[in-house]
């Protein structure tokens, strides 16, 4: 079973852009750490990062005509700001997990609202970069209680 993690703005300067905020670990260091427990739950991922919108609409489209049990996605900014991003979710019958390095709710106002969350099948955030592995082993159960096989 193969899932896709996305990556939205910003999220490759992680280790350098506030660490008191987001962690000392870089998102190539997260997405190794998440790609090995991948195979310990047998299963593998794929991660993708992009500061671009389109280029992240583009890669969910192109995840609906591979084998892709599931998205796994942070969207960093455009959790907030981009209904294309969310439509593009919608759009794809692929469930996703919507993930937050820190507590969105603990912080501005204008985070506190995601277009993506409504369209996701669970949100996971402030648990720094352990809410990837949260988010994987909830959706691989998700898959699983759906049917979906290894």
């Amino acid at each position: 079973m193969k899932f896709l993690v996305l990556n939205g703005p910003n999220l490759n300067l992680l280790g350098t852009r506030e660490p008191e905020v987001y962690g000392a670990q870089t998102l190539d260091q997260i997405m190794t750490a998440l790609k090995e427990e991948a195979a310990d739950l047998g299963c593998s991922l794929e991660a993708y990062q992009s500061n671009h919108e389109g280029d992240l609409i583009d890669r969910i489209h192109q995840a609906s005509s591979e084998e892709i049990a599931g998205i796994i996605i942070n969207p960093g900014g455009y959790t907030h700001t981009s209904i294309a991003l969310r439509d593009a979710i919608s759009g794809v019958a692929i469930p996703a997990v919507e993930i937050h390095l820190s507590n969105i709710y603990a912080r501005e106002d204008f985070r506190h609202h995601s277009y993506i969350a409504p369209v996701a099948v669970g949100q996971i955030s402030g648990f720094g970069a352990a809410g990837y592995g949260l988010a994987l082993r909830a959706l691989l159960d998700y898959v699983r209680s759906r049917g979906k096989s290894d």
